[in-house]
Parts: C-alpha cells; structure tokens; sequence
C-alpha cells in the first residue's frame, strides 16, 4: 500500500472518529436539553426557547402545549374542590339547625306527661334524630377527608396512653349502661399518628363493640413492634363471619345478622380511611357468637 491510501485510511478514521465525538456531543446536549425541560415543567416555569424547525424545537412545543393542559386541569380540579367544599358547607350549615330542633322539641315532648303510645313514638323520633345526625356529621367528615377539603395533620410520634384514655374515657358511661366492662391495659407503646382523627377512628370501633355486645368485657391494648404499634380492641359480642369480614369496611354495608342494631354502616369505612390516611391499616379477627378483635396498625 502507498503513501496516499495510507494518509487516505487516516484521514477517514479521523473522520469517523470527529463524526462520532460529534454525534456524541450532540445527544449530550440535547439529553441535557430534555432533562432542563423536566426540570422545568416540574418546577413549573418551563417556556418554549427554540423556534426553528429542529426536532428539539417540536419537542419543547409540546411539553408547552402539556404544561398549558396540565394547568389547565389543575384549575379546574381547584374549581370543583371549591365548589364540593361549599356544598359540603352549606349542607352542614343547613341540617345543623333543624336537626337541633328536632332533637330539642323530642327532648321537651318525653318530658310531658304524654300516653304510652305517644311516649314511645317520641322516644323513637328522637332516636332517629340522633341517627340522622350522626348519618350526616359523618358523611361530612368522609366527604371531607375523600376530596382533600380537610388533611390529617403532619402525624407525629407520640405515646399511645393518652389516646386511648381519652377514648375510654369517652366510651365508660355507654358502656356502664349496657352492663359492660370498658378495661384498658396500660402500654408505653408510641407510634407517629394524628391524634384527633386516630381517636376518631377508635372511637368508631369501640362504639361498635359496644353496640353489638350484650354481656362481658370489651378490652383495649398495646404492643410495640420494632417498625409499627399495634391496638387491639376485643369484645365479646356477636362476632363476623368469615365471608363477611372482608366486606364490613365498606361504606354503608350492614350484615342481615344485625339489622335490628342501630346504625348506619359508615364507620368502620371511615375509620378505615383514617388509618389508611397515616399509612397504617386495619384487619379484624372473629368467631360468630364469641366475639371479635380489630387490629389498627400504626407506623413507630
């Protein structure tokens, strides 16, 4: 081979190599082109910069045309929450007097010296009041918690004796009434938690105990696990069946089995969502005719 073909060999190989080194640069480039444009639409300052006709220039045209859409549908999602809140608003502030009413005029007509018949008639539409207050006081709570009017509050780790006496302590008179015993084993367990919606929750599944319990003990405890804590609420009542106990956390749902119980199937949905909202969860174990323990874990 000649002077000429060799100088010609390296001349193509250094063109090859700067073709390379070029290509290389320009994918950099524009890599770190693209990954600015994320940076941005994340941020939410992206603006279009290139109009040419490159296709780095139609990609920043769309990520504009996404970045308006988006914006676009941020919008209309704050109008609807603003308009769910003002509906929730007004249907508590619309049911809130007339609901009181009925309660007050209920409590003023059992004090009368009133028939049997009619005694027992008062007694039942005050009983319904109630229902229909807790019906709507929950459901404004649920719908408030489900469409991010209201958030739990930053959980922060906490002892878990103060919120269970102070559920205890909201439940011993119910309890007292049905002839029951309302027993809490101390715990120096803690967990990260809201207090005041925890306490809800647990207030759901204690009053639940309590209603579907005729005689015995409900108990409530607390053990400390290396990475959650874990509450126990037992009773001795009724008890789930096995098919049942995976629907009871749904919303509204009653088994057949307690129909005649007052309720209205809410609660134990809500505490669920409660739970679920700190990043714990619930499971419950039982045995029809002797009883049932719900199970809230939450993370240490």
């Amino acid at each position: 081979m000649n002077r000429t073909g060799i100088v010609i060999i390296l001349l193509c190989f250094l063109v090859a190599v700067a073709v390379v080194l070029w290509e290389r640069r320009k994918t950099r480039k524009t890599m770190e082109e693209i990954e600015r444009m994320l940076d941005a639409a994340m941020t939410g300052s992206f603006s279009e910069t290139n109009f040419d006709e490159s296709r780095l220039s139609a990609l920043e045209t769309k990520f504009a045309h996404y970045r308006s859409a988006a914006e676009a549908s941020s919008r209309n999602v704050a109008q609807e929450k603003d308009k769910i809140k003002s509906l929730i608003a007004d249907i508590s502030h619309q049911t809130k007097t007339p609901i009181a009413n009925l309660l007050l005029y209920s409590e003023l007509l059992m004090e009368e010296a009133l028939p049997v018949s009619a005694k027992a008639n008062v007694e039942a539409l005050y009983k319904q009041s109630e229902k229909l207050r807790f019906l709507i006081d929950s459901l404004v709570k649920l719908s408030r918690l489900e469409n991010g009017i209201i958030s739990l509050a930053p959980p922060q780790q906490a002892a878990l004796q103060p919120l269970l006496e102070s559920v205890v302590e909201q439940y011993t008179a119910k309890a007292s009434e049905k002839g029951l015993s309302l027993q809490l084993q101390d715990t120096d367990a803690f967990a990260v938690f809201d207090f005041k919606w925890t306490a809800e929750a647990l207030a759901n599944i204690v009053d639940n105990a309590i209603k579907y319990t005729e005689h015995g003990t409900i108990r409530i405890s607390a053990v400390s696990y290396e990475m959650f804590a874990r509450i126990d609420i037992s009773d001795t009542g009724t008890g789930i069946s096995e098919s049942e106990q995976a629907k009871i956390f749904a919303r509204f749902y009653r088994s057949n089995s307690v129909q005649k119980q007052e309720g209205v199937g809410i609660g134990l949905y809500l505490a669920r969502q409660i739970i679920s909202g700190e990043g714990g969860y619930i499971k419950v174990a039982s045995v029809p005719g002797k009883g049932s323990v719900f199970s809230i874990f939450l993370p240490k």
